[in-house]
């Protein structure tokens, strides 16, 4: 999402995963399993604070709003919280490694939504729907954007 809608507005794109998988030479996952959540939401803000100092559209995992001082960065910035269903987002978590989720998806996703729904609710200025096609979602931010800075 972040790289289409960068396209979109001719800047570039970063995701704090890819950021933070540089700096310790692992990928984000790996480094999650091996080093635990404390040590990865420290460099995860590392990587957070590092993606802000350009001018990009920054891409972030669901968990950065567990960090006060990330919500902070957060808050600080444009920030859109993409959100979707249940079903959407068990579908689209399917795919790739995600640590903190074990192996009922479902219930961790559910926890994780419980846990985490007021600090997005606080770290975002806008919450756009992010079910369906690309460009739907595309079209959305761009309105919300364009709604809330207009």
């Amino acid at each position: 999402m972040a790289h289409a809608l960068a396209q979109r507005w001719q800047c570039e794109a970063l995701d704090t995963d890819d950021v933070l998988a540089i700096a310790v030479a692992m990928p984000a996952a790996q480094y999650l399993r091996e080093f635990g959540e404390s040590h990865f939401r420290e460099r995860e803000l590392e990587a957070l604070q590092s993606a802000v100092e350009n001018d990009a559209i920054i891409a972030t995992g669901a968990g950065i709003v567990t960090s006060e001082r990330a919500r902070e960065v957060v808050k600080s910035e444009f920030a859109v919280w993409l959100d979707v269903d249940d079903d959407t987002l068990l579908e689209r978590v399917a795919v790739g490694e995600r640590p903190l989720l074990g192996d009922d998806h479902a219930q961790a996703l559910t926890r994780l939504r419980r846990e985490r729904d007021e600090w997005y609710r606080e770290s975002a200025r806008v919450r756009v729907d992010a079910a369906g096609s690309l460009d739907d979602v595309l079209e959305r931010i761009v309105d919300a954007t364009r709604e809330v800075t207009s």
